[in-house]
């Protein structure tokens, strides 16, 4: 909601609907959840080359990515991770009102702030892809050494570790990377979204 009863919303002539039959696909946020370690940046970096490949219009949001720029001034108590997935909400809205198929990578550890993003949308625009790995592998990964640190006390209200992880309750798509290769699971995702009728092949 808008703190000034000034700021009026300024329609343009060219809408959604006329940005998506120029790119010939239509637009949708494409949410990973998930724990650190779990697979989300790595599973959406190969979806967003294989659409690029297939003259898909896409972008990428990656929750340290993001952190460098727009939410640079945030933190990771339960208020900073509200807004840091409210904004990126928001940002994915202008993304996918662009004709854009936008892929957001984020742990976003509770269900209220996905489920506020998912109402910023028409029902078909967001699809909520839980990409679920235990705590142990996630752990045994550690790409960045994160984990390692929260054991140590180093890092404070870590996800899995000393802060909770919720589980989303209905997903569209749920991917198991103990189980499915990247590419298994990008290949799931691309006939998802041709079953649905987002892109073609």
């Amino acid at each position: 909601m808008s703190t000034s009863s000034h700021i009026v919303w300024h329609e343009s002539k060219v809408t959604k609907t006329d940005r998506r039959k120029l790119k010939k696909h239509y637009s949708v946020l494409l949410w990973f959840t998930g724990l650190s370690g779990s697979g989300k940046s790595t599973i959406s970096v190969e979806l967003e080359k294989a659409l690029y490949e297939l003259g898909v219009h896409t972008y990428r949001l990656d929750g340290d990515n993001v952190r460098h720029g727009l939410n640079k001034n945030l933190g990771f108590s339960p208020r900073d991770r509200t807004e840091n997935i409210r904004r990126i909400g928001e940002v994915s809205k202008l993304m996918v009102d662009a004709g854009l198929i936008t892929l957001a990578a984020f742990i976003s550890p509770f269900r209220e702030d996905r489920d506020q993003v998912r109402e910023l949308f028409d029902p078909e625009e967001f699809i909520e892809i839980y990409v679920d790995s235990s705590l142990e592998v996630c752990e045994q990964r550690d790409p960045k050494g994160l984990y390692k640190k929260a054991r140590s006390g180093e890092i404070k209200g870590f996800t899995g570790i000393d802060a909770p992880y919720e589980e989303p309750r209905s997903p569209e798509l749920v991917i198991r990377t103990e189980d499915q290769s990247v590419q298994e699971a990008v290949q799931m995702i691309l006939e998802y979204m041709i079953t649905h009728h987002y892109i073609t092949n």
